[in-house]
């Protein structure tokens, strides 16, 4: 039986990209009203209880004391309790697993979960995201997210014959699909050639291999499933979710063909759930490198290990194919504004489970969607959350 003793019944967020013209609360006043008008019943923005923040501003910009008092003002509810989580590029999946409990625990009836990341107004000289990954002076030194990433893509190489024209296809595919997606970052077709043709970045991950650096915010709303049916008729139920760690630096690891934490949350998301990788119909992944898809829908169980790669080239990911993966575009073509990423993909998946994706929508008939992020210093971190449109579990 499924653990659906919450549910959500509004989402939204802001078109992503390059957004200099808007601030911090601009984009986050731009996400919760999207949200409210979402609701099928309306919603009077004061029944809101609580707000989980999802954001890594503090880190990213050296400002710590950002946290719970700033949305709350941005968005015209001073006053209620709002938590900043802050758990690496999971912060928003983390912050809706933790926003459930506090519905499901009693506590709160009606819970805010918003997520909102500046990514843009400083650049990558200025040590941005390096500054937030900061590891040990000597082991991690020279260390990027593309110098994390590659060795995994070498070593499915070696070990499973992975291409790179595989892991290219990912990025055709994710781009298709942000084209597709009105709130992306990019909204371009890309060609297998063009991913190959790309400027190299880190072996073997080229230019069009690698997610960019987009500002964000994206909102949910989460209540008591007995007083769902006040706010809409077509609720979605969070069905489970799981949480996991591993080994932060590379010298600690012991597999580079898979990131340790996704399946080890995907099983205690599944358990909770009380369903199996089969019953997904679709799922929003972590793509923030086209070889990190590869290993998700190996580690979440949809391709056995090794299979990935060729599942991705021959469309078995696709919308329309076995499993729809990343159908708003995923990190590749819609961003990574890191404490909206979370929240923008649950929203994805309930509009999928509501019939309301337009022309990304999946045939969801066995009324469920996963999302997953991974990240952290050498992913040693991964949530799973799991969604139903089912009553019943």
């Amino acid at each position: 039986m499924a653990w659906n003793r919450v549910a959500v019944v509004g989402a939204g967020l802001i078109k992503m990209g390059e957004l200099f013209d808007q601030s911090y609360e601009q984009m986050a006043s731009g996400a919760f009203e999207a949200c409210v008008a979402s609701v099928d019943k309306g919603f009077e923005p004061r029944q809101v209880e609580a707000a989980f923040l999802a954001t890594q501003r503090g880190t990213l910009w050296g400002q710590e004391g950002i946290g719970g008092n700033t949305i709350p003002t941005a968005i015209g509810l001073t006053g209620i309790p709002c938590t900043r989580i802050e758990n690496a590029c999971p912060s928003g999946s983390d912050a809706f697993r933790v926003g459930a409990m506090a519905v499901a625990s009693g506590v709160h009836d009606v819970v805010l979960v918003i997520g909102v990341e500046k990514m843009r107004d400083k650049s990558s000289e200025e040590g941005l995201l390096s500054r937030a990954a900061a590891g040990h002076p000597i082991f991690t030194r020279g260390e990027t997210a593309p110098v994390l990433f590659a060795p995994f893509a070498t070593r499915h190489m070696a070990e499973f014959g992975t291409t790179r024209e595989m892991l290219a296809s990912v990025a055709v595919k994710n781009h298709h699909n942000g084209k597709l997606d009105p709130y992306a970052h990019f909204q371009n077709e890309v060609t297998i050639d063009e991913v190959l043709a790309s400027p190299a970045v880190c072996h073997p991950l080229h230019l069009l291999d690698c997610c960019p650096q987009t500002d964000g915010a994206a909102a949910v709303l989460l209540v008591s499933a007995d007083r769902a049916h006040e706010f809409t008729d077509r609720p979605v139920f969070v069905a489970g979710f799981g949480v996991a760690t591993d080994h932060p630096y590379l010298h600690e690891k012991d597999s580079f063909t898979e990131i340790k934490a996704t399946p080890l949350a995907a099983e205690r998301a599944y358990a909770m759930a009380g369903v199996g990788p089969d019953r997904i119909d679709c799922a929003e992944v972590h793509d923030c490198f086209t070889i990190t898809e590869i290993l998700d829908i190996e580690d979440l169980g949809f391709f056995a290990k090794g299979d990935g790669g060729r599942a991705s080239l021959e469309g078995e990911t696709a919308i329309g194919g076995r499993i729809a993966v990343n159908t708003s575009g995923g990190l590749l073509a819609k961003g990574h504004p890191i404490g909206a990423t979370g929240v923008a993909q649950i929203t994805e998946c309930w509009w999928q489970l509501r019939g309301d994706a337009a022309d990304r929508q999946v045939d969801t008939r066995n009324g469920y969607a996963l999302q997953h992020n991974a990240g952290g210093r050498g992913s040693g971190v991964a949530v799973v959350n799991i969604l139903t449109n089912r009553r019943d579990g």
